[in-house]
């Protein structure tokens, strides 16, 4: 559309459009420390069916757009509140239920943005195709409603967590609930494990979205249609939700930390090792890039997206099921930040906007990618060792599973 006329996309870069997403998804985890508050003071329900009615409202408005500003304060301002207070009850709640199986229970649950996602991108594309776009986003917001709405009034805090959330809340008023974020202890805030896991909710988080957003984009470069590379995208969420529930089940195995650093590290590799030579190599030899392109969309798709299945669990050991509530938020406050800023300066990077776009002109965002991918890497590995070393009092001893 922003090479069409009379659009409110026309003449946009591609920056600017994918600020869009960037601002929503952003905005999902960066009220994270509130919604989370929320969700004790009041209750996980009602905040989530806030969020159902709030993304119906924004998606109604996004509708009636005539500008690109309108779609950034719509589809990105408004669904990313919506989002926020949707999506992290979700992330919040659960694993307090969890034990032994913790990794799998919350792969599980992470898993339904994957099937969503391969279940929502071909049924787009047919309304987008038979309705347009306006409607479509009236049609999507109203079901999308009834749906966050329903799924969200069966979430609600384990008895033992919620009998304890009772105590806590009854020497609160209800403004102090409504604005006051509980803060991780400063004994763990001193930490170096909590340094590590800082920088790496940044580094992932920032790097995350972007091929995501691009998967779609990318796949034009390389010579498929508009509907081939929505199958991209479905076949990107069919294995994020793969990918979730099949890490999940491992980590319990294996250890959570250790399954974590497995996932950020096979993401990177993807992306440098897949991703990245596609680029080059495609411009000569579109076949080999195609190959190369597919290969990163399966690999990535099924680690990178079992990253998000797996943060809760991996705080659970670093930080201890008590201190949940105070360390979620905070770190999902981090992600959102550092989103925010990731993949717009990713689309900066991509070096064309004519309408003959070639492999190589991703070159620069793909490698941005691959560089935050390693240093998230880097940093996963030092938040384990960090916490090794704590377990075993100081003194250098390998242990498994952790």
């Amino acid at each position: 559309m922003s090479r069409q006329a009379n659009t409110p996309f026309t003449g946009a870069s591609s920056s600017e459009i994918s600020l869009i997403g960037s601002i929503a998804a952003s905005l999902m985890k960066l009220g994270a420390p509130y919604v989370v508050a929320w969700s004790k003071y009041y209750n996980p329900q009602s905040v989530i069916c806030a969020g159902g009615i709030l993304f119906g409202v924004s998606s109604v408005l996004a509708s009636f757009g005539t500008a690109l500003w309108h779609f950034q304060l719509t589809q990105g301002l408004l669904v990313g509140f919506a989002t926020c207070l949707s999506f992290m009850p979700s992330m919040a709640v659960p694993p307090r239920w969890f034990g032994k199986h913790r990794g799998l229970n919350m792969g599980i649950i992470s898993a339904g943005t994957g099937i969503g996602g391969l279940v929502w991108s071909p049924i787009l594309t047919t309304c987008l195709d038979s309705m347009g776009y306006r409607n479509t986003l009236r049609l999507t917001g109203c079901l999308c409603t009834v749906l966050i709405c329903a799924s969200g009034a069966v979430l609600t805090w384990e008895p033992n967590m919620a009998a304890r959330l009772r105590e806590d809340n009854e020497k609160l008023s209800w403004v102090s609930g409504l604005v006051m974020v509980p803060l991780p202890p400063r004994n763990i805030v001193m930490t170096r494990k909590f340094l590590a896991q800082c920088l790496n909710a940044a580094f992932q988080s920032a790097a995350y979205y972007t091929p995501i957003f691009y998967i779609s984009a990318y796949s034009k470069t390389l010579g498929y249609s508009d509907a081939e590379g929505s199958n991209y995208t479905a076949l990107s969420n069919a294995c994020n939700a793969i990918g979730k529930v099949g890490v999940g089940f491992i980590a319990d195995k294996i250890g959570r930390l250790d399954a974590f650093f497995l996932t950020t590290l096979l993401s990177s590799v993807s992306t440098a090792g897949l991703w990245t030579p596609s680029t080059v190599i495609g411009i000569t030899d579109v076949s080999s890039g195609k190959r190369l392109f597919v290969g990163f969309t399966v690999v990535y798709g099924l680690f990178a997206s079992a990253y998000i299945g797996l943060f809760s669990p991996a705080l659970v050991e670093l930080f201890g099921m008590d201190n949940m509530p105070r360390i979620t938020g905070i770190m999902y406050m981090i992600q959102g930040a550092a989103g925010l800023v990731g993949t717009p300066v990713a689309g900066v990077l991509v070096r064309s906007l004519s309408s003959s776009v070639d492999p190589e002109d991703c070159l620069y965002m793909a490698v941005f990618v691959g560089a935050l991918m390693v240093a998230s890497t880097v940093t996963v590995f030092w938040a384990r060792m960090e916490f090794m070393l704590e377990r075993t009092g100081g003194r250098w001893r390998w242990l498994w599973k952790l």
